[in-house]
């Protein structure tokens, strides 16, 4: 049996499931039983968790087995934290006084700016790289 028949059979025990806890809350004549939450939350979870795990075992398998694609990704990672320490570089770190009197401390300042300013290149980036390549197939 290979992996794509056993995925559909889980996805659907969990689908059934799911529909089952659906009715049984539908049910209900009250307002929602404080185990049956429980239950949605701890079901909700699980899935979460499997799909996470599903997720990076694909991504990792189809990436150790084709090391061209590993290292093209490993350049990307690559690029894409120096483009977050060039931002942590440029990043302002002053407190900020809020309208209500909180005081934003300079460590959370600077990591809102380094976000903000990675933000800020990558979007550069996108643009610049869409009229680039608008440009060049016009020049065509």
């Amino acid at each position: 049996m290979n992996i794509y028949k056993l995925t559909k059979i889980v996805v659907a025990i969990i689908g059934l499931i799911s529909v089952v806890l659906f009715f049984i809350t539908l049910g209900q004549t009250q307002t929602i039983d404080s185990s049956v939450t429980g239950i949605f939350i701890f079901l909700s979870y699980v899935v979460l968790f499997a799909a996470i795990i599903a997720v990076l075992y694909f991504v990792f398998r189809n990436l150790f087995k084709h090391k061209d694609e590993l290292k093209q990704t490993l350049i990307t990672i690559g690029l894409f934290l120096g483009i977050v320490l060039i931002a942590f570089i440029f990043a302002d770190s002053t407190e900020v006084k809020l309208k209500d009197g909180i005081v934003i401390g300079s460590g959370y300042s600077k990591a809102i700016s380094t976000g903000l300013n990675t933000f800020y290149i990558l979007a550069i980036a996108s643009v610049g790289t869409l009229v680039f390549s608008n440009f060049k197939k016009f020049k065509k």
